[in-house]
């Protein structure tokens, strides 16, 4: 949420930043005459309480000089202030209610180094990793679903029959390289120092709220009981669709020290989005599901400092690509493709070599994204409630949060199957996931069971 006050002072930069994001349809003349008028009803409020004050003095001071008539005046006075109050905090109450609704659907201001930019062909790349030592290739590069297929570790079709499309098995392994992946990100983060948390799946409406998932994109979660399109209540509960809600919420209506800070948490956890907006671009594979893990990474910290944690973010989110060898490129996000609660945001692509897209590099293949870090300033501080005091006997402020993935398993593990795959089929394993993976060096599948997959030609 945007202070109320910035908004006050300066809507003519508000009225750029939303031109800048391309949204469009909000009207800033009517939130600032609600403002307008909300604080115009609340001072007018301090007068009647004042006023009301000085009558119900008077009143005791008539009583005991016998001036009855005049104590009745007051009295009458003081109920007719008491009416005119009670109207009067009803109306302040409404706009406020109107006021903080506005403000939930206004998006961050973006920082003034974001380029400014329409749409993600106005990204800017930063950097490019990793490319000029690349592996040798087999002449062709299965894609990762059909190599999946091939080895038995990704299962689409079964997971289609159990649950619906958007979702998978994985077998054997497959599911060891998840487990490996989760755990080597996890050790990754450790040395970096940050503290591990394991929160809870279903988070209520009001951490939905807090880091800006809600009320602007209810129809990419999953509401528990509930359609997502319906009207829902604070207490009702969503699966989680980032561990950056529950570990951003955990401190949620509290005061953190300066000693406190910088704070930085990490927690793996399943997610789960509708991705509503993306219906049919990706049909086949692990790209883009329903449910997928990823470790996340979460800091507090003192406002002057967050930029530059921001940068050192990136670089520990882009360790794990450096570890397991992996080519990738960072892009600073424009304006236009900012997500809702970002005021900078920088991407992180791993280069996949499998599959074929229009912004591929030299090489051919595609970018996935696998990792966004941001720094939200105050915005998502604002609507959670998280302050930190600068020292003991100063007044609490709002701190700054970032995150960013560290990073996203599955799309990492579609990276590797394709990048380090081999002329026969293989998948070499990077040596930094041996160690997670039993010792394997190869990952060479199995045979998959079944009466249908002698029927294929696949089983004997």
């Amino acid at each position: 949420m945007i202070d109320r006050q910035l908004l006050r002072d300066e809507p003519e930069r508000v009225r750029d930043a939303l031109a800048a994001r391309n949204m469009e349809g909000v009207d800033i003349d009517r939130v600032l005459d609600v403002y307008d008028e909300w604080r115009s009803l609340k001072a007018e409020g301090d007068d009647l309480r004042h006023e009301r004050n000085e009558v119900s003095q008077k009143i005791g001071q008539l009583k005991q000089e016998g001036k009855d008539e005049e104590a009745q005046e007051a009295i009458d006075r003081s109920g007719e202030l008491k009416t005119e109050l009670q109207e009067l905090e009803a109306r302040a109450d409404e706009l406020e209610a109107e006021l903080d609704d506005a403000l939930m659907e206004l998006p961050n201001l973006p920082h003034e180094s974001v380029p400014v930019g329409a749409d993600e062909a106005d990204n800017e790349e930063v950097r490019r990793v990793g490319f000029d030592d690349l592996r040798e290739l087999p002449d062709e590069v299965t894609p990762h679903y059909d190599l999946g297929e091939e080895l038995d570790i990704i299962d689409e079709g079964r997971a289609a029959k159990t649950t619906g499309s958007g979702f998978y098995f994985l077998k054997g392994e497959g599911a060891m390289l998840e487990h490996a992946l989760v755990q080597f990100m996890l050790d990754v983060h450790r040395e970096q120092e940050y503290v591990d948390l394991f929160p809870p799946i279903p988070v209520k409406t009001t951490s939905m709220e807090g880091t800006g998932q809600l009320p602007k994109f209810a129809e990419d979660a999953y509401r528990i009981g509930g359609s997502e399109t319906e009207n829902y209540e604070d207490d009702d509960l969503w699966l989680c669709p980032t561990a950056e809600v529950p570990v951003t919420n955990m401190y949620r209506d509290e005061i953190l020290l300066k000693d406190d800070l910088p704070l930085k948490h990490q927690a793996y956890t399943p997610n789960f989005r509708r991705e509503a907006g993306e219906h049919g671009t990706e049909t086949r594979g692990i790209v883009r599901v329903h449910q997928f893990n990823k470790v996340e990474l979460v800091n507090f910290v003192e406002p002057e400092e967050s930029y530059d944690r921001l940068e050192a973010l990136v670089d520990e989110a882009a360790e794990v690509l450096d570890r397991l060898g992996l080519p990738y490129r960072v892009l600073s996000l424009c304006t236009g493709d900012l997500t809702f609660a970002s005021a900078k945001t920088y991407d992180l692509e791993v280069w996949a070599p499998g599959t074929e897209s229009d912004d591929a590099p030299e090489q051919g293949g595609r970018w996935l994204e696998v990792s966004s870090a941001s720094n939200f300033e105050d915005f998502q501080a604002r609507r959670a409630g998280l302050r930190y005091r600068p020292e003991r006997h100063e007044s609490a402020e709002y701190l700054h949060t970032l995150n960013a993935s560290g990073t996203a398993v599955g799309r990492v593990m579609v990276a590797l199957l394709e990048y380090y795959q081999n002329e026969d089929g293989t998948v070499d394993v990077p040596e930094p996931l041996r160690p997670y993976m039993g010792g394997r060096e190869v990952i060479e599948g199995h045979e998959p069971v079944g009466e249908a997959a002698v029927g294929a030609g696949k089983k004997d």
